[in-house]
């Protein structure tokens, strides 16, 4: 029987419960020390490990356990030949590295920029790359437009609500993440923007009305996705549903209190905008 390990905070109980339950998959917790040790780690351009025991108020010892056995640092981290620790996704704006791991990775400026025969030739080159499936029998361009498209719309809302492009358009935007390493991490996402303190990860479905398992898909890499970018951001997972209209509602994540932000892409610029605290 294969194993399919997953990486889970925690803190995450009811996560921890449902997946125990499964016994074809194996738990990898992250506690509070090794989020502090692997966010100093991508923080730092080479950071030995005395250096990361000052940073993080944590023991030699301790250190060494999570430098060598973190399933994070295993994977997203590396060692140089003067011992010192560097991140492949780094925790600094811009988020060096994060380009390897996406089909297409660029500011907001630039984005708003390019037609769509652009953008579909540089997401194409990109998921080549990181070995994502471009099989379109199930209308995978199609999708890849739709979601170009409402992006597109966003920031064309905040111009036409006079938003100036100062403060957006140093924004990151990040389509089809796919963290894929060794049988450890595992986190995909559709759209990742990447504002000054918000981290929006954004499940689109060509559809207008929403399902529990939706809700699930939307908020499943969240918790992964606050380790990447680290403490420095809230992450705000999304559903996005471009065939809907006027729709923006909180809807509870079934089994817990969380809530799940949903919108119609006419009115993804009012979530962004209500998050980013932007009046």
């Amino acid at each position: 029987m294969e194993l399919v390990y997953t990486i889970c905070p925690i803190h995450s109980i009811r996560e921890k419960e449902k997946v125990c339950k499964n016994k074809r998959k194996v738990c990898v917790w992250m506690d509070a020390a090794e989020r502090k040790i692997y966010s100093v780690i991508c923080s730092y351009e080479g950071i030995k490990a005395k250096e990361i025991g000052r940073y993080t108020g944590e023991t030699r010892q301790t250190i060494n356990r999570y430098l060598y056995g973190s399933p994070y640092i295993k994977e997203l981290c590396y060692q140089d030949k003067e011992y010192r620790w560097h991140g492949l996704i780094r925790q600094n704006v811009p988020h060096y590295g994060i380009e390897d791991f996406c089909g297409y990775y660029s500011l907001a400026g630039e984005f708003l920029d390019i037609d769509f025969d652009e953008f579909i030739g540089r997401l194409k080159q990109g998921c080549r790359h990181i070995g994502r499936n471009l099989n379109d029998t199930r209308g995978l361009f199609h999708s890849f437009e739709d979601t170009y498209n409402t992006m597109q719309n966003l920031f064309g809302d905040f111009i036409a609500d006079g938003l100036p492009n100062t403060i957006w358009r140093e924004w990151e935007i990040i389509f089809e993440l796919r963290i894929k390493r060794a049988k450890t991490i595992r986190i995909y996402a559709d759209v990742i923007l990447v504002t000054d303190e918000k981290v929006f990860s954004l499940e689109f479905k060509m559809k207008n009305e929403k399902t529990d398992e939706d809700i699930e898909q939307a908020a499943k890499y969240s918790e992964y996705l606050e380790v990447l970018f680290g403490p420095r951001y809230d992450v705000i997972p999304a559903l996005v549903l471009t065939a809907g209209e006027n729709i923006l509602e909180d809807v509870e994540l079934r089994h817990t209190t969380a809530v799940v932000p949903v919108c119609s892409g006419d009115r993804l610029c009012e979530l962004i905008k209500y998050y980013c605290s932007f009046r």
